[in-house]
């Protein structure tokens, strides 16, 4: 492994942030990472205050690096039309100033019904919301920028799963945190498959995929784990050695009532149609790039997931 190579992950402190910082270690890189706040626990990994809207913190926080890593997203999916363009043009500035390659950890969001079933790489991206539209312009800026030098990998990827996963439909709608697991919340049919990526493995793979060549725009879709929700359920109680876990509707109807006070349950609203569409990443890319599917077993990502949540006994 090189041991001279340094990278900047923007926004280190969020689920993908903190794992990709620790899988870049594992790989050999000098690792920094720009936050607003220095977690107590370094990892090995060089800490900088700053702020990601502030592109002066986010150049003199990547002078020399090799790779940025923009994993940062505002909290609670607030004010995402006002903050994620501007942090992602300072990302970008960041990388033409140092010849650095930007990674971003991309969703399923920037695609709409004309995509599905089968997303890959090249599918049209006509998303249906505002939060979808900024996440297809974040890809239409990444590639401009690649033509003019700064070249980029996106590994797209179906919903995070994990120890550290933050904001997300397993831990917000699906269980609650804090507590042992009795009811398993499905957001859908149960015969209804969903794509899950678990962050550790997505981390893993943007480290892997580093130590390949790569076009200066390379994109890759993670396929992560394709399960229903009867299949979802058997693992949650294969996991929990709950076999009583029991699989219930998620209530819709009390996010329509509390969706105006919360700015969170509004935006859930908004990415129903992921749960009411087949949707499904296709990896043959990504597996034929590094040789095998890059997934942990399912009941041991589930195990640390849930014991991240507080929901293991």
């Amino acid at each position: 492994m090189h041991t001279s190579r340094t990278a900047l992950v923007v926004g280190g402190n969020g689920g993908i942030g903190r794992e990709t910082c620790l899988a870049l270690q594992r790989h050999g890189w000098q690792v920094r990472a720009l936050v607003r706040h220095v977690p107590a626990e370094r990892d090995g990994t060089e800490w900088i205050e700053g702020d990601a809207m502030q592109c002066d913190d986010v150049l003199a926080a990547a002078a020399g690096v090799e790779v940025i890593v923009h994993a940062v997203n505002p909290p609670g999916y607030r004010n995402w039309g006002t903050l994620v363009l501007p942090m992602l043009d300072n990302s970008m500035a960041a990388a033409k100033a140092n010849g650095a390659r930007v990674v971003l950890p991309g969703t399923i969001y920037n695609y709409g019904p004309d995509a599905f079933p089968l997303l890959r790489e090249d599918s049209p991206q006509h998303p249906p919301t505002h939060k979808g539209e900024i996440r297809a312009e974040m890809e239409q800026r990444l590639a401009a920028a690649s033509r003019a030098g700064v070249r980029t990998l996106i590994l797209r990827c179906g919903d995070f799963i994990g120890p550290r996963a933050g904001n997300n439909w397993f831990g917000q709608g699906l269980v609650q945190p804090g507590k042992p697991v009795n009811t398993l919340r499905y957001p859908a049919d149960y015969t209804h498959h969903h794509a899950w990526a678990y962050l550790p493995d997505v981390a893993e793979t943007i480290a892997q995929l580093l130590e390949h060549e790569l076009a200066d725009f390379d994109v890759y879709h993670f396929g992560g784990y394709w399960l229903d929700g009867y299949a979802m359920a058997d693992a949650v109680r294969r996991t929990t050695r709950n076999p009583d876990v029991a699989l219930r509707r998620f209530p819709w109807w009390m996010t329509a009532l509390a969706a105006p006070f919360t700015e969170t349950l509004r935006e859930l609203r908004k990415m129903r149609y992921l749960w009411k569409e087949t949707i499904q990443l296709d990896d043959a890319k990504l597996v034929a790039r590094l040789g095998a599917k890059p997934y942990t077993p399912i009941d041991v990502a589930l195990r640390e997931t849930l014991a991240g949540l507080g929901c293991m006994k």
